[in-house]
């Protein structure tokens, strides 16, 4: 255990671990594999030991998150329009894309900013607002929102735990750790309570009958009204 946490030591002191925090953050925003919240709240714990520093930390990081961000977004913008002239009107692609669409224009830069904090929802999130053409100037504004605020969370996490555990970096990355999940379940369960309340049961086939029969029967007695009183009708 004391040779693994030389290493990382030495590993996270180096002035080379700047360039590779950037590198992680940057990959995840485009291939979610790459562990880069753990990276960075790592990097936060041995900052509250001096080195790392904190403020190149959180730079870094959302430096390289609002790259990555905006290399998916690309990827997206360049798959659409081969995508978007595929889709056959009346199909459920088709009506999914334009929910998206819709989606995006009314609430896009919300979505962008909570979807940075689910793993891997942030790289569907911003590959389907460059497949849907959504402003790059507006996503550009909220990427950045997102990568600052993801950069300080996730730094300012780990920072918390070097602080509590200095002489023990492992209960602090630890700690860390255990903040970042217990936020994303929370914005997990808040998500699913959201999407519980929003969902809308289908009629069953049976009442859209009855509806159907009662909208017909309210309307024939207008008709014959209206053949009554028709200039045809020698009225």
């Amino acid at each position: 255990m004391d040779g693994i946490l030389g290493l990382v030591d030495t590993a996270v002191t180096s002035p080379w671990f700047y360039l590779v925090l950037f590198a992680v953050a940057a990959i995840d925003g485009f291939f979610p594999v790459v562990p880069s919240e753990s990276l960075v709240i790592t990097a936060g714990v041995y900052a509250a030991s001096g080195e790392p520093e904190l403020v190149p930390v959180v730079v870094l990081a959302a430096l390289g998150a609002f790259t990555g961000d905006h290399v998916s977004y690309l990827v997206g913008r360049r798959a659409g329009g081969r995508w978007v002239r595929g889709l056959r009107p009346g199909t459920r692609r088709h009506a999914a894309f334009g929910w998206a669409r819709r989606t995006m224009a009314e609430r896009g830069g919300l979505i962008l900013v909570v979807a940075r904090y689910v793993p891997g929802g942030r790289t569907a999130v911003t590959v389907t607002m460059g497949a849907v053409g959504y402003p790059l100037r507006w996503f550009s504004l909220f990427a950045a929102v997102a990568a600052v605020s993801w950069g300080l969370y996730g730094a300012l996490l780990g920072y918390v735990g070097g602080v509590a555990f200095e002489d023990d970096p492992v209960k602090g990355v630890a700690v860390g750790l255990g903040l970042a999940l217990s936020v994303t379940a929370v914005v997990e369960g808040v998500r699913f309570v959201r999407h519980r309340r929003t969902t809308v049961p289908e009629p069953q086939p049976g009442s859209q009958r009855e509806s159907r029969s009662e909208s017909q029967s309210e309307s024939r007695p207008d008709g014959d009204r209206v053949a009554r009183v028709g200039p045809l009708s020698g009225g």
